[in-house]
């Protein structure tokens, strides 16, 4: 017998991911974007990420307009880690310009009930338990 997660895992809709952006072809980017050079650029962002750790190692989080808000926190064994919760205005933008490959953009809407139905009409020898 197939789990529930299994069977909605299986129908879901799916981000298709492309090659991921490397600090090289951000800072060509925004240097083209702002007439800035782009070893201006890179130094601004190796800052950017050396002040979020000088204050998230202070115990502060921190909110950048736009982008989202850096909090500390701790595990049990004691390991520091840093949690980011982006921004509603980033997020907000994203839905409305997402052009990228949507695989199964079919199911998008549907319960996790309609998804396991799916899965059982597909799999009758395997039905979610």
């Amino acid at each position: 017998m197939a789990s529930r997660i299994k069977a909605i895992n299986a129908y879901r809709p799916r981000i298709v991911l492309g090659k991921r952006v490397e600090m090289e072809e951000m800072v060509s980017f925004i240097a083209r974007s702002t007439g800035l050079n782009e070893s201006g650029v890179r130094q601004v962002l190796l800052e950017l990420r050396d002040a979020i750790v000088f204050f998230a190692a202070a115990g502060r989080p921190v909110k950048l307009e736009g982008l989202g808000t850096y909090t500390p926190s701790i595990d049990l064994d004691g390991t520091v880690k840093v949690g980011h919760r982006a921004d509603s205005t980033l997020k907000a933008r994203l839905n409305a310009e997402f052009h990228g490959e949507i695989e199964r953009r079919e199911n998008i809407g549907k319960s996790g009930d309609e998804l396991v139905a799916l899965w059982n009409a597909e799999h009758p020898d395997d039905p979610v338990s």
